[in-house]
């Protein structure tokens, strides 16, 4: 990401919106939206398999594993505005499980681009998969939209839920039920 040329964009965006960049205020503001931009966007320039960093790690249960709260910020890609919640994964593996921060870094990895919730959920939930290559994997995540309360409709108080399970939480109705259930305790 070349952060000089997003700070020359801001400077001409703060122009044609009748703003003076050169005002005290506005002064290093192109500047900050860059550095902004660069850890908002971070998720195209990192990869699963440096954020996983070998953190898989042989057990020999194979439970029900629940993460809850997982807290997320995304910007929608429909008007660039953003959008934050939490997640919730559950999986249950095949003699492996991930470490425990390693899922709020998948997370990150996929919220930290120009996303919708429906495939960021999707998302996680493979990368989860394949990472400890799973039996079953579930995600919810809970989130409030700003290019929903803050224009448009202009309705303050919504939210969205979306889900993904793969495996035997499709599959299997009580491992999805028992997901479910601990996902909202």
């Amino acid at each position: 990401m070349d952060k000089e040329k997003i700070a020359r964009l801001t400077h001409e965006l703060l122009v044609e919106l009748g703003e003076d960049p050169k005002r005290q205020g506005l002064e290093k503001t192109p500047e900050r939206v860059a550095e902004s931009w660069a850890h908002l966007t971070s998720g195209y320039r990192s990869d699963i398999e440096s954020i996983v960093n070998g953190a898989v790690f042989e057990s020999e249960t194979n439970n029900m594993i629940l993460c809850r709260d997982i807290e997320l910020y995304s910007l929608c890609e429909h008007h660039i505005l953003p959008f934050f919640g939490s997640c919730t994964i559950g999986y249950i593996a095949h003699n492996k499980m991930i470490g425990l921060s390693k899922l709020a870094r998948i997370v990150d990895h996929f919220s930290r681009r120009l996303q919708l919730q429906e495939r960021l959920t999707a998302q996680i939930a493979k990368a989860v998969g394949e990472a400890v290559d799973a039996e079953g994997v579930g995600v919810i995540i809970k989130a409030s939209h700003m290019c929903m309360t803050m224009r448009g409709v202009s309705k303050q108080h919504s939210s969205m839920t979306t889900s993904s399970v793969l495996g035997s939480f499709r599959d299997d109705p009580s491992t999805r039920l028992e997901f479910l259930t601990l996902s909202e305790q």
